[in-house]
């Protein structure tokens, strides 16, 4: 049963990688359309999550699928935003040069 929760968490991922591939393309109405999709299957693993729990090894899982989410939005972030990645190399000391 608890395989269906780690479905949600592919699902969002999925969603994910339509959003950045719409953002690369500049279709920020897709992107848009894809960010609701998302919202949608959060909640609905909000939900789910109150009585289903993950085993071990699907945590795990749940670990990797949440790291290439995240790496997702932060490229979609940036191209949304490029103003960002310059503001990113403020605070990134191994992106600064010492003089």
């Amino acid at each position: 049963m608890s395989h269906r929760l780690l479905d949600y968490y592919k699902a969002i991922e999925d969603a994910s990688v339509r959003m950045l591939d719409a953002a690369r393309r500049e279709d920020w109405d897709e992107v848009v359309r894809c960010e609701g999709a998302c919202a949608v299957l959060i909640e609905q693993l909000r939900f789910k999550g109150r009585s289903e729990k993950l085993e071990r090894t699907e945590r795990a899982e749940k670990a990797r699928i949440m790291q290439r989410i995240l790496r997702n939005d932060a490229e979609i972030r940036v191209l949304a935003e490029p103003w960002l990645s310059d503001v990113a190399e403020l605070f990134d000391p191994r992106l600064q040069t010492m003089h």
